[in-house]
């Protein structure tokens, strides 16, 4: 008796070890099919693109007074969800600062940033970037009255930076010792100082070029602070089935033409006679 209740213990074991081994290999082979699908087979088949935007930077991405997300980025995000989905509207937009833009992305609550990003060294380290769409430069805006005319102008005096920006990164490296006052967003850091809180507003000047036109009193100091560096969209770090995709609607996009009919639409009149030709900000064919 106790010789048969041996084999069919020893049989139960065999038995499990056989079930758990099948289920190990579904389970790596289910695995295996994941891995085997690409991430813009992810994106079709939940049927929407998650894509980080700015809200309050015109003209690149801002609220319209109807309260839609509208402006140069947005309408590009448009167009990539529809070349991608078919639909332009299978795209849920996420709203981002410039502080939150990578976070966003290592943490998978979005796709794709599409936020005015400026391509640096040091961002390289944390996301991938696609080609560019556009080229921009660091420059100041103060008031009329300032007489702030350079870099060398601003010893001694609070400079006004967004939070993650461009901006405050060239500041925080290069100028220790000049006193920065940070701010959250675009509309705060300019109320900072439209309020004197500090004697000048540093930022990307494609941005500059639209608050100077639309707030009589401000003006952009001429002095470019480094050299212009390109935009770009982001996706998460080792995400290539993406970074090829978007990089190849780009490549499309530059032959139609479509990059400058967006600048004529949005940045034409924002920038005025600040941009002279449209082929210095505007990057295509990369």
């Amino acid at each position: 008796m106790k010789r048969i209740t041996l084999f069919l213990s020893l049989l139960s074991l065999l038995l499990i070890g056989v079930l758990t081994g099948c289920g190990a290999k579904e389970s790596s082979g289910e695995s295996e099919n994941k891995k085997r699908e690409s991430y813009i087979d992810q994106i079709k088949k939940k049927d929407k693109i998650t894509i980080g935007i700015f809200t309050d930077k015109p003209p690149f991405g801002y609220v319209n007074e109807k309260g839609e997300n509208d402006g140069f980025e947005i309408a590009l995000a448009k167009r990539i969800t529809k070349d991608l989905l078919g639909d332009e509207n299978k795209v849920e937009f996420v709203p981002v600062e410039p502080a939150n833009r990578i976070p966003y992305l290592q943490s998978d609550k979005v796709d794709l940033i599409l936020a005015n990003m400026t391509v640096t060294d040091e961002r390289k380290e944390a996301v991938d970037f696609t080609n560019p769409y556009l080229k921009v430069a660091i420059q100041l805006l103060v008031k009329d009255s300032s007489d702030i005319q350079s870099i060398d102008d601003l010893k001694g005096k609070k400079v006004i930076v967004t939070k993650g920006t461009t901006a405050d990164i060239f500041f925080t490296k290069n100028y220790p010792d000049i006193e920065l006052e940070k701010y959250d967003q675009v509309t705060e850091s300019f109320q900072a100082l439209k309020d004197d809180r500090g004697a000048a507003y540093v930022n990307d000047n494609l941005l500059l070029f639209d608050l100077a036109r639309e707030t009589p009193g401000f003006k952009v100091v001429n002095e470019k602070l480094e050299d212009p560096s390109p935009i770009a969209p982001a996706v998460k770090k080792g995400n290539k089935d993406l970074e090829t995709w978007v990089n190849e609607e780009f490549e499309k996009l530059s032959k139609e033409g479509y990059l400058l009919e967006l600048y004529d639409q949005y940045l034409k009149e924002a920038f005025g006679d600040n941009v002279k030709n449209p082929a210095d900000i505007i990057v295509e064919g990369e």
